[in-house]
């Protein structure tokens, strides 16, 4: 029976034989860029699998997810920046040192006092970056410019990512900028804000009603069924608005140790059931959605909440 660190060999040479000479065509013109969008794609499926439960098909996810790693690395051994053993010494180094409650002599009883520990020894990975760019430099001091980027690495928030999704990063963002006690003191002062976001977006929403629509015919007053024709300037101040929702409504769930990307795939998930069961139940009649009135939808729509229900 092969070892694991056989297993992982036997997967690494694999992938270098598909990027050699005389391996797969379409693995060998792949390049850092190409692949980005298949990991962003097996990152959400591994994410769908861990939701449903799956544990067969996680395996799966999970093997294509690593499989994004390999190609990564043996791309950048073939440029001369960095093998997957680069890899895999700073992974298990970096969890080693961040760790020093379990392998060290560093107390640490609970996962706050965890996050405390980690969130000094980045802070102390930072300091040590920014003297090796200084005596890689030279000495010499930071111009303004760099000044301002060293600036921002020393930040609570430096390291979170603006590529990440959007709800994810405001998650991150916020639970940074709790960490330091910039926090509501209580849940109650959340929904205060939530109803003071929610009065701001309808008094910008007072422009709105009055303008036309490009498509009356299309919609039956379903939401996002009619695109109003907003000004530029309005729909800036719109999109801020609502922005700021999302923002308080992560925050609420950020403060019941809710993820909000997850609770909203789950919630997409319910939709998508639902509408399909109301979409079934039309076609059995010989009808589309657009066919029917919008109080026939609302009906069918509280059937299908029912019917969940009963199953």
């Amino acid at each position: 029976m092969p070892t694991t660190g056989e297993r992982f060999e036997r997967a690494v040479q694999i992938m270098a034989r598909l990027r050699a000479p005389g391996g797969c065509p379409w693995d060998r013109e792949q390049t850092f860029d190409t692949i980005k969008p298949y990991t962003l794609e097996e990152t959400y499926e591994v994410l769908e699998a861990i939701d449903n439960r799956d544990w067969p098909e996680l395996t799966g996810e999970l093997g294509d997810l690593l499989l994004q790693v390999l190609f990564y690395s043996q791309m950048a051994s073939e440029e001369g920046h960095f093998s997957v053993d680069d890899v895999l010494d700073r992974l298990a180094n970096k969890l080693v040192d961040r760790h020093p409650h379990v392998f060290g002599d560093v107390k640490a009883d609970t996962p706050a006092e965890v996050l405390r520990n980690w969130e000094a020894l980045k802070a102390i990975e930072k300091e040590k970056e920014k003297k090796k760019r200084l005596a890689a430099d030279g000495g010499k001091k930071l111009d303004p410019s760099d000044r301002e980027q060293t600036d921002h690495a020393q930040s609570v928030l430096a390291g979170v990512s603006s590529k990440m999704p959007a709800l994810m990063e405001a998650y991150k963002l916020s639970s940074r900028a709790a960490r330091v006690g910039f926090d509501w003191p209580e849940m109650e002062g959340l929904f205060a804000k939530l109803e003071e976001e929610a009065v701001e977006l309808r008094e910008e929403l007072k422009a709105v009603p009055a303008l036309p629509f490009k498509d009356q015919s299309v919609g039956k007053g379903i939401a996002g069924s009619g695109t109003p024709q907003v000004p530029p300037e309005l729909r800036e101040r719109l999109e801020d608005e609502v922005g700021d929702l999302f923002f308080v409504l992560v925050n609420i769930a950020r403060y019941l140790a809710l993820d909000p990307e997850s609770a909203l795939r789950k919630t997409n998930r319910k939709f998508k059931r639902r509408f399909q069961w109301m979409e079934e139940r039309l076609r059995a009649s010989g009808r589309a959605p657009q066919e029917a009135s919008m109080d026939e939808l609302e009906t069918l729509w509280q059937e299908s909440k029912q019917q969940e229900k009963r199953a």
